[in-house]
């Protein structure tokens, strides 16, 4: 894969070292941040392909790295920690990072993972249409932008995987289970009633036309048209 490029976060000089290495050996280009700050400042002058980070973190702690990349973009996070707790792990996927890793762990187990996320978003990135357009809602795919009545409408990254995947299969009743598998990851460890949630916020930013997602009661939820 050309021209793949991973953002490495990690106070860990070694660290750094070792994951830099064993992307030049499959090809792939990589920055390298020490602190919370570095990180952020590389971020918002480059386009990376996947986001390696430990939360753990001088200057700017991982949370709010984590924060902050996820007002602006979609690209996948992978958390890297020693010490993976519960709570930990709800808090980063709550923030928005896609999967974590314990150290110390095999750069190989690292790096497959980091290929089934390079595979995953360039299979959707070549599958995607550009627009979508139900009445007056109507989502630009290019720029992740969803419009109702031809005004735009601020959607979480999550909020807007969520629209987009039910837009895809209208019609179609998707359990609570499937939509937490198919937009949070197989590896999400919360509750399903995360999707409520965010079921339920963005049918406030999309309103008048909420109810193009109707609840399929005791199972999940569709898309309607």
């Amino acid at each position: 894969m050309d021209d793949v490029r991973l953002l490495i976060i990690d106070k860990d000089g070694a660290i750094r070292a070792t994951i830099n290495r064993m992307a030049a050996a499959y090809g792939y280009v990589c920055d390298e941040a020490a602190d919370g700050i570095a990180a952020l400042k590389l971020f918002r002058r480059r386009d990376y392909d996947i986001v390696v980070m430990d939360p753990d973190l001088p200057e700017l702690d991982g949370k709010n790295v984590c924060r902050q990349i996820r007002k602006v973009s979609d690209v996948p996070i992978l958390i890297t920690c020693e010490k993976c707790g519960e709570q930990d792990k709800l808090t980063a996927f709550e923030l928005g990072a896609d999967d974590y890793i314990v150290k110390p762990f095999y750069p190989q187990e690292l790096f497959s993972r980091i290929r089934v996320f390079l595979h995953r978003t360039g299979s959707l990135a070549r599958s995607m249409p550009t627009k979508i357009t139900f009445g007056g809602l109507f989502i630009d795919t290019r720029s992740r932008s969803v419009y109702v009545d031809d005004s735009v409408v601020q959607l979480t990254p999550k909020e807007y995987n969520l629209l987009f995947f039910l837009s895809q299969n209208p019609n179609k009743a998707f359990s609570r289970e499937t939509l937490l598998n198919e937009v949070w990851g197989r590896d999400f460890t919360g509750s399903d009633r995360t999707v409520d949630t965010h079921i339920r916020t963005l049918r406030e930013n999309i309103k008048p036309y909420d109810a193009s997602i109707a609840t399929v009661w005791g199972f999940g939820y569709k898309f309607v048209v």
